[in-house]
């Protein structure tokens, strides 16, 4: 090599058969994809260059936005997944997968919103975006050590901004905060009080929402937090003597530390005022941001002992409010109820609130989803047969073996889904009505569309199913307005309307947030007609961890299928 090319990576190849070196070159990239360390002759000698935002030159195509926004807005979250997929294949994925973590956690699809921000760090392991967004999915998703880790990465990261890095400690601090909440269910009365100050989560949750509030003193959030524990902290040690002096040789240390904390509750106290009032300056409207809005109530209730006011600040700041932003107001009150605290104040802020509304009847995540694909009835002369009209019997009551054999498999509640066309989908869902399972019906397309291309070809009967099962499903889901692939996609001969089709469904089944998820597959074990059939969403399951139950219409339907060949 050169000496001024040393700092390159370099492969020697042997001109007259450069393809045996293809192994080591593909070996080569792997691991430089892999590799964490900085290797940019560029970057190594001016170790203080700053790397630009990718997001200035990744153009996002204006047509893949507008659909995500459309997903979004009807709540499409299998669509939304898989926009997510076929957005890896451009050169600005990253972009894509981050507009559609957004939507998808503002959605609070959770469990999908995972898998987006993780193929997100995949480009960029130290993505800030991404490890923040990702330690919050983490926390709902009841795993607090991914998301701490997740928040290492942020506060590690060479180039993390002062806000993200107050950010993550405040995360960070959430998180010990929640670990220390979990202990509440285990006590009561005294014990609880008992267990609230001698928990090492208090005093760690409360130092790192107090770094968090320093590194930016905007962050009011973190400062409200550190306050809100610290006043816990305090008052549970002025009423609980008892458990608080028994922690230090001597009573005049124990009452010298809570001095000190007394003192530091009333320095924070006037920084976090001031950092309300400075954001209250910025946003002179009142109710443009209705988290401020709680929080000045908040800080009222910490601060303030006129019983009267406090009512005052909550009623200023719930009136009009939506039920997620009263929800979290009066979730950090009852902490205070919980441990009989501030009990006159606590009366007053309650009664400020709307009455509790029963919550929202949603449907509960399935603990099994079961997918169903399968052939349609064969035209007229088709050879060889695949499945004949005479074998609607058999295929029927295999169906409904399958289905109750794994129906059983595992507890809990079964959601059924499948397209409609005729032949195998609308066996799927006759069963279902038979057995009266939960279901629901996917489209590629919309209904009269769909009906004319995958119903109508099997005659009179078929559609008279169809329009049955549809009177049930006035409004399905339907992917697309035609089968026409988006302009943003581009033309990809090894890509159609089918497959997007398969890939749809499968996102639709994962977004239900099962635990469990299981395809029925009624197949020839062929590769069909043309891509995208059910081969094609049997592979596709599998790479999604389904449990894939195979019903082979070359065996089930032996008999028939060689009196129809003449053997």
């Amino acid at each position: 090599m050169p000496f001024d090319l040393r700092t390159d990576r370099y492969l020697e190849y042997e001109p007259a058969n450069p393809a045996a070196t293809l192994p080591l070159f593909i070996d080569a990239l792997a691991q430089t994809l892999a590799s964490e360390r900085t290797d940019s002759p560029v970057f190594r000698l001016l170790p203080n260059l700053q790397p630009q935002d990718r997001s200035r030159f990744l153009l996002v195509p204006q047509k893949f936005r507008d659909d995500v926004e459309l997903a979004s807005k009807t709540r499409q979250c299998g669509k939304l997944g898989l926009l997510g997929l076929e957005a890896r294949d451009f050169a600005w994925a990253c972009e894509g997968l981050r507009l559609v973590g957004r939507e998808q956690f503002n959605a609070e699809a959770y469990t999908a919103a995972r898998a987006t921000w993780e193929s997100l760090c995949e480009f960029d392991a130290s993505d800030t975006e991404a490890n923040l967004t990702l330690a919050t999915v983490y926390q709902r998703l009841d795993d607090l050590n991914a998301s701490d880790q997740a928040l290492e990465r942020v506060l590690n990261g060479r180039q993390t901004t002062a806000p993200s890095r107050s950010e993550a400690l405040s995360l960070l601090a959430r998180n010990i905060k929640d670990r220390w909440c979990q202990g509440f269910d285990q006590f009561e009365g005294k014990r609880l009080r008992q267990y609230c100050l001698q928990s090492p989560f208090l005093s760690q949750a409360i130092e790192k929402y107090t770094q968090g509030f320093e590194q930016d003193l905007s962050n009011y959030y973190a400062g409200l937090n550190a306050l809100s524990l610290l006043t816990i902290c305090v008052e549970l040690a002025k009423t609980s003597p008892e458990i608080w002096e028994p922690r230090y040789p001597s009573p005049d240390d124990a009452a010298r530390e809570l001095q000190t904390l007394e003192q530091r509750r009333q320095t924070l106290a006037g920084a976090v005022g001031t950092s309300l009032s400075a954001a209250r300056r910025w946003q002179p409207n009142v109710g443009q941001d209705r988290w401020l809005d709680i929080g000045f109530a908040d800080y009222t209730f910490l601060t303030c002992d006129r019983v009267p006011a406090v009512r005052f600040a909550y009623q200023s700041a719930v009136t009009g409010m939506g039920p997620l932003q009263i929800n979290s107001a009066r979730g950090q009150l009852q902490l205070f109820w919980r441990l009989n605290l501030f009990m006159d104040k606590l009366r007053e802020a309650f009664g400020a609130f709307p009455p509790e509304s029963q919550p929202a009847v949603t449907n509960p995540a399935p603990d099994r989803v079961v997918l169903f694909t399968g052939h349609m009835i064969d035209q007229p002369g088709r050879v060889p047969p695949r499945f004949p009209a005479t074998c609607e019997g058999i295929a029927r009551a295999a169906i409904r073996d399958a289905y109750r054999q794994e129906s059983q498999r595992t507890p809990g509640s079964i959601l059924a889904m499948a397209s409609a066309a005729n032949g195998g989908d609308i066996l799927f869902h006759e069963v279902c009505e038979e057995l009266r399972v939960p279901h629901r019906v996917l489209l590629p397309i919309p209904v009269d569309l769909f009906r004319n291309e995958s119903v109508s070809p099997a005659g009179a009967g078929w559609e008279e199913r169809f329009d049955t099962i549809m009177r049930r499903f006035p409004s399905p889901p339907f992917l697309a307005n035609s089968e026409a692939l988006p302009s943003w996609l581009g033309l990809n001969p090894k890509y159609n309307a089918w497959q997007r089709s398969n890939l749809w469904m499968i996102q639709e089944a994962l977004a239900t947030g099962t635990h469990h998820l299981t395809l029925i597959a009624l197949w020839d074990g062929t590769r069909g007609d043309g891509p995208g059939g059910t081969e094609h969403m049997i592979r596709v399951a599998k790479e999604n961890g389904a449990a894939v139950i195979i019903l082979r219409t070359d065996q089930l339907f032996n008999t028939q299928l060689a009196a129809a060949s003449g053997n």
